[in-house]
This record gives C-alpha cells, structure tokens and sequence, in this order.
C-alpha cells in the first residue's frame, strides 16, 4: 500500500467523475416524492436504495457516503493515511454533536443513527455511540478506537452539562488537537483550510449569539487559530454588529459581506468553504484534491436529503432553492 498521494488522488479522480450533475439537483427539485426515488433508483444511490419511503433515502445516503468517502484512509498508508483521516474527523465531530442533540431531543437510537455519516469511526461502531446514554458512556466507545475527541469529549463533560457549552467545549478542544496533528504531518493544505474551516465557524458562531439574544462575555467562544476573523470583528458580530461582515469583502470571504442574517451567512459560507476546497483541488499531488471530493460528496449527499424532505411533505420548491443551490 503506497503513503503517498499518487495513487489515492487516482481513485478519487474516477470518483469525482461520479458526482452527481447539477442538472440532476434542477430535475429533482420539482419531483413528487415516487418520481424522485425512481430517479434515485437510475442515479449512483440506486445499489443502496432498499425501499421508498424517507428513512429508505436517508439509510441510502448514509451507506454510500460511507462507501465513498468514509474508506478513503484505507486507500494509502503513513502520513497520507494521516492526514486523510484528518480531513474526515469534522465528520465525526459532526456526528457527536448530532448524538448529543439527539439524545436531548428525545430521538431514538435508531433515529439518531441514520443521521451519521462519514468520518472515521466504523458503521459497527456508530450504533454503539448512537445507544450511549450520556457523553461519558460516549467519550468512552470513541476512546476504544483511540479517537482524539474521545479525550475532548470526556473533559467537557466534566465541566459541563450545558448543550451549548459542550458544545464550544468540543470544538476547541477538537480544532486545536487537528491544527497540531496537520501542523505534525506538514500538510499546508491541510492546514490552510483547517484554519478557513475555524474562521467561518467564528463568523457562524458571532451571528448566531447575537441572533438568540445570548448575554455575557462572548471571548470564551471565539476560536483562536483562524486567519482572517479576528476575535474584535467576533465581538462585534455577537453584539449584533452584522455589517461589520463589510470588513471581509476583499477577502476570501468576500462572499458573507453583504449578508445580515443568520440564514443568509450559512448559506453564504457553505458555497464560499465548497469554492475553497474546489481551488485546492489544484494540489494534484497532495491531499488537496481529497478536501475537494470529501466537500463535494457532503454537499451532494446533503442536498439529497433537503430534496427528499422537500417532496415527501410535498413543499412548494422556493422552501428549499437557496439551500440546494450555490450560484
């Protein structure tokens, strides 16, 4: 097996040329519910399509993902396995996040576990996390496989029983482990979008306290380690400073600086981290272009299951258009 990025950048190459085309996203807008999963059927889902109803789509989501992205590390060995695995963890971060709200919400396990996707941690053992009943009994199914949020998550839950709180908790313990292994690995690549991945969280984050009406010291959130959102420009977002955004326009978040409300930066900050990923695609022999296709391949997934709900409650396609589209 190769450690180097020659071989992995091949297979990834042939699966880009898989990826769903846009003109699929515009057909399967204005689809009832039957006819969208007869064109799921013909598409690259259709081997793990079991069935037509919502959960059969999002179980199909789930298993292709895994299929096509999550063996990615399992493709080379060494440092290019390393860092591969790197670019998959936010994945996993994700699916914690999603079991604790989950679990908060009231969810099942089965619920909660056809919701997670991706990353590095085995389907066997998604079950197993999707059953823990609080975060220590979490923290510890990860810490079976060595996974650095397993640590993360078993000091936040120590200090912390509060959703939110957990939350910040895990990301920057999480992102300031994943900086020092990339920084480890010498990977720039890595590095470079790890760092624009902490910014537009800071950007999200800043306009998501001001918009829930949250009081108190905001620095203890901020995310140190970014390049372009400073902690000043996070302070004034929180404190419902939004067109401060105009501070960005000759960045490359130059996109976000017209936006004033949460809904439109998400948005925004979608396609701007999907464009950056696409510019480092260019890195043809570096882990580069697996940033591009694991973006890319979240995104198409995504967007599949926007479209599923859309015509399974049978909602008029504007509801879903900005968040299905990046123009």
């Amino acid at each position: 097996m190769t450690d180097d990025f020659a071989y992995l950048n091949a297979r990834i190459r042939a699966r880009r040329s898989r990826l769903l085309p846009e003109g699929f996203f515009r057909e399967a807008l204005s689809l009832n519910f039957s006819e969208l999963i007869k064109v799921l059927e013909e598409s690259i889902y259709g081997p793990d399509l079991t069935g037509e109803t919502l959960t059969d789509v999002d179980r199909a989501v789930t298993v292709h993902l895994n299929r096509t992205v999550a063996d990615l590390p399992h493709l080379v060995s060494g440092k290019a396995r390393e860092a591969v695995s790197l670019l998959l963890m936010r994945s996993d971060l994700a699916n914690v996040k999603t079991i604790l709200r989950g679990k908060a919400a009231g969810w099942s396990a089965e619920e909660i576990a056809g919701h997670l996707a991706g990353g590095t941690v085995p389907q066997g053992f998604c079950r197993a996390m999707a059953e823990a009943p609080d975060p220590a009994s979490l923290a510890q199914v990860l810490s079976i496989l060595g996974h650095p949020i397993a640590t993360v998550l078993r000091e936040a839950s120590k200090t912390s029983h509060e959703s939110m709180e957990m939350e910040v908790l895990l990301d920057h313990g999480f992102y300031e482990e994943l900086l020092r292994r990339a920084l480890e690995l010498d990977q720039p690549y890595v590095v470079d979008f790890i760092r624009f991945e902490i910014d537009a969280l800071n950007l999200a984050t800043g306009v998501k306290l001001f918009t829930i009406g949250f009081e108190g010291p905001s620095e203890w959130i901020f995310l140190r380690r970014g390049r372009y959102v400073t902690l000043s420009l996070f302070q004034r977002l929180a404190g419902g400073e939004v067109a401060a955004l105009q501070e960005l326009s000759d960045s490359d978040f130059g996109r976000v600086a017209e936006t004033r409300d949460l809904a439109a930066l998400e948005r925004s900050l979608r396609c701007v981290l999907l464009a950056k990923a696409h510019a480092q695609s260019k890195d043809v022999l570096g882990p580069g272009l697996a940033i591009d296709y694991i973006r890319c391949k979240e995104w198409e997934t995504s967007r599949i299951r926007l479209l599923a709900r859309r015509a399974y409650y049978n909602l008029p396609a504007a509801s879903v258009e900005q968040e299905v589209f990046c123009e």
